[in-house]
């Protein structure tokens, strides 16, 4: 058959039939490869059977195989009860329940079955591959294969070492992965791995952010995938996993690695005891229509449609200070909503470039037959910009987007009081200095807010809603009821570090960073899995050098100040990094170098 490293593969055994356990005997009988399925009884193995045919009749209804190779497939695999049958097997793979003792007593039993040479695999998620593999007599010949679900459609496969991995084995079974076109990487014995260390940091961080009424679950759900192009919210995600699931990976990975972070978070035990499991019971964070139903369906705790924010405050005239990418995102989205804004800036040419970078803007549109020169006319029209602060003194509301640094903003702030004319709201984006340090140099600390754009401003739709502690109510339901006016996904939230978005990103790019200083995996390896594995956007090192490592590194380091959670500490590599120069791509090097390419 395939020729892998110095061994041959022809025939593999799959212990254990169920979702997982079948769609991995289906990517080796897919490949040509002799299966030999075993299941405790002959039920089983008819739900075994059932997957597999579920699964290749899906294949043929969306023409991604004929009923002829449908049928070959099905044909090379080999269903039975006797684990005696995989006496000629040259690979197995374990897909059984997470029980340790289960998975050990299966390969204590293989002992007496397979051949000398056979390789052993288990398909954990979690559990130490080392304590499996000493119920065998030869560990070295023991090595963790961790495909994901559904096995047949995702492409990532965690290959787990341990400390006494035979290296041919280790290469053997890589080989073979790629050989069945899948993407392997490799990493240490560690419980969670590379994908769901990262995830269920983050999991169950996003748990305790909703657990201490921070935001809102849709709030919350909604930032990521706005913010940042997650395909689903945290909460959502997690009642899809399953909640009980999520428990058992968080708890197993807290006992191993007595990382807080990691002990989940009380009110997953709670909703775990009270039989609330997510999408599989009905009901989870979010309630379904029923059992195992992906649709959502209104509980107490959704918003009515009732408490829709409105504008409790008249907005007609908009100001915004900065010319920057930004400012100059933030003052096209009002005039394409239709509101007169007025910006400034500290020069003319400052000012003009922000006219320019809308009109180019436009241009682009216009060229992909997005927009109309009238559009574009209309647009500019509605835009003055200035080069004097004291030309907002009749806005309705000033958004403030320069530079991130506390002085310079609390200055702005105590212009603005003065400048203003009383019942403007007087907004920042800042991303991650406390709002209130500006509200308190002004004499009208009711009427300001947070309101945190995403970049590009023009594109990007979500908006943090940042209230502080003397934010008037009717300033806050105006500011949300003007973001969704203005074509944007307004989430609301306190006054802290990170806000929603920052607070959960950062810290999981920040674990990342420790993984790859631990050796625990490669960068490259450790990107494949967050994006193939959770299907993210970019990987964590892609990331980090996009935004910059000193961005990340200060923003982490608020975090930490704010949070004092050791876990949050910047990691040293980044900050190695940053002393180094070594800022991503802005200066040609972050964790990859990019001077070559």
């Amino acid at each position: 058959m395939t020729e892998t490293a110095t061994r041959e593969f022809t025939t593999v055994g799959v212990i254990g039939l169920g979702t997982m356990g079948a769609g991995i005997a289906e990517v080796f009988a897919r490949n040509g490869y002799a299966v030999v399925g075993v299941e405790v009884n002959e039920a089983a193995v008819q739900r075994g059977r059932e997957h597999l045919e579920h699964s290749t009749g899906r294949a043929v209804k969306r023409e991604k195989m004929t009923q002829e190779q449908a049928d070959e497939l099905l044909g090379r695999i080999t269903l039975t009860t006797e684990m005696k049958d995989l006496a000629d097997a040259d690979l197995v793979v374990e897909a059984v329940i997470e029980s340790l003792e289960v998975k050990k007593s299966i390969f204590r039993t293989l002992d007496d079955i397979v051949r000398p040479d056979a390789i052993l695999a288990t398909n954990t998620s979690s559990l130490s591959v080392t304590e499996i593999s000493t119920a065998n007599a030869r560990p070295g010949r023991v090595v963790g294969v961790h495909f994901f679900n559904p096995a047949p459609v995702q492409n990532l496969v965690e290959i787990i070492r341990t400390v006494v991995t035979e290296p041919d084995v280790l290469a053997a079974v890589q080989s073979l992965l790629v050989d069945l076109g899948k993407n392997p990487v490799v990493c240490g014995d560690k419980a969670g791995f590379i994908a769901n260390t990262l995830l269920f940091g983050y999991l169950n961080h996003a748990v305790a952010m909703y657990e201490g009424k921070y935001a809102s679950r849709e709030d919350i759900d909604a930032a990521m995938r706005f913010g940042c192009g997650y395909p689903m919210g945290p909460l959502a995600l997690l009642d899809l996993i399953g909640l009980d699931t999520a428990y058992e990976i968080l708890d197993t990975m807290y006992k191993q690695g007595r990382d807080r972070l990691h002990a989940p978070a009380p009110i997953l035990k709670q909703y775990v005891t009270a039989g609330l499991l997510g999408r599989k019971s009905g009901r989870g964070f979010y309630t379904y229509e029923a059992p195992d139903s992906p649709v959502v369906v209104a509980d107490a705790h959704t918003p009515s449609a009732d408490d829709k924010p409105q504008l409790r405050h008249d907005i007609s005239l908009v100001g915004v200070v900065g010319t920057g990418t930004m400012a100059s995102g933030i003052v096209e989205v009002f005039a394409k909503a239709g509101y007169d804004v007025l910006f400034t800036g500290r020069g003319q040419d400052k000012v003009d470039g922000v006219v320019a970078t809308i009109t180019k803007n436009f241009d682009k549109q216009i060229q992909r037959g997005r927009a109309t020169e009238e559009q574009k006319l209309e647009v500019l029209g509605r835009v003055r910009g200035t080069t004097s602060l004291d030309d907002l003194k009749d806005v309705d509301l000033v958004v403030e987007a320069i530079a991130e640094d506390l002085a310079i903003k609390t200055t702005l702030f105590e212009n603005l009081d003065e400048i203003c004319k009383p019942g403007a709201i007087l907004a920042t984006t800042t991303s991650s200095l406390p709002i209130i340090s500006m509200a308190k140099v002004t004499k009208r600390p009711q009427d300001v807010i947070g309101m945190h754009f995403f970049n590009p401003a023009a594109i990007m739709k979500l908006v943090e809603v940042v209230s502080t502690v003397a934010t008037d109510e009717a300033v806050t339901e105006t500011v949300l009821a003007l973001c969704e006016k203005v074509g944007k996904v307004a989430v609301r939230c306190g006054d802290r570090s990170g806000f929603i978005v920052n607070a959960l990103l950062f810290p999981y790019l920040n674990d990342a960073v420790k993984m790859l200083e631990a050796h625990y995996a490669t960068a490259d390896d450790i990107d494949t899995a967050m994006k193939q594995g959770c299907a993210l956007p970019m990987g964590p090192f892609e990331l980090l050098d996009v935004v910059g490592n000193d961005v990340s590194l200060a923003i982490q380091r608020e975090l930490y100040l704010e949070f004092r959670e050791p876990g949050f500490a910047p990691a040293p590599l980044l900050e190695h990094l940053v002393t180094a120069g070594y800022l991503g791509r802005k200066t040609g090097r972050g964790f990859r170098d990019y001077s070559a390419r």
